[in-house]
């Protein structure tokens, strides 16, 4: 049987395009691993009103557990712990960030002259404090109450140094005000399901899990 004829040398344009090739396909399945090893851009915690309330003097007890006003204990209302934890849109917490709330007495009042100055006084009414290493925050404080025109809401502020990155509201999944609220009525459903969360009966009460995601 004849040999098959030598193949023609290869020219210098055709090794150059091979090695293109080879080196394409050597590339990609690292570049899809890199793809898939980068973690996608999270979405940030949907903004909302301040509102007429935001306290004009702090209390000089405005730690994380708003049930206890300096010696005063608040006996009324549905115990809660409000806990999460604050991340940027890459993931990474958030560690030395400040997240405040203030929210209203049991009886829909809140510690503000606008008010009337009608709160509970043994109601701290306001909490702050400083996200751990892990990005996690921890309150202590009630259900929020329902008042004229308003559904049960707890309000939220996330600062870092001198700047406020993040102001919204939390609401109670389930609850039948919210349907009837202004503002949370106006949401889109994205922004409903990251505001409005369940407060889930434990032996301590109730436990209400709030993530925020904030542009650092």
């Amino acid at each position: 049987m004849p040999l098959p004829p030598p193949r023609p040398p290869m020219t210098a344009h055709a090794r150059l395009r091979r090695r293109t090739v080879g080196l394409a396909l050597a590339a990609a399945p690292a570049l899809w691993l890199g793809a898939w090893a980068r973690p996608a851009a999270r979405r940030p915690t949907p903004a909302q009103t301040e509102g007429p309330f935001y306290p004009r003097q702090l209390p000089a007890d405005a730690d994380h557990d708003l049930l206890r006003n300096g010696a005063a204990s608040y006996p009324e209302g549905q115990p809660v712990w409000l806990e999460g934890n604050v991340s940027d849109l890459t993931g990474r917490p958030l560690a030395g960030a400040q997240v405040e709330i203030w929210q209203c007495d049991h009886a829909g009042r809140y510690h503000h002259p606008g008010d009337g100055g009608r709160a509970d006084p043994r109601f701290q009414g306001f909490g702050r404090v400083t996200v751990a290493a892990d990005g996690g925050y921890r309150f202590r404080t009630i259900r929020p109450a329902p008042y004229t025109g308003r559904t049960p809401h707890i309000h939220l502020k996330v600062r870092l140094g001198g700047r406020e990155l993040l102001t919204t509201q939390v609401y109670v999944a389930g609850d039948p005000g919210n349907a009837r609220d202004f503002l949370w009525r106006h949401l889109d459903e994205d922004a409903r399901a990251a505001l409005t969360v369940p407060f889930v009966r434990t032996g301590d009460g109730l436990l209400a899990r709030f993530p925020i995601v904030v542009a650092a």
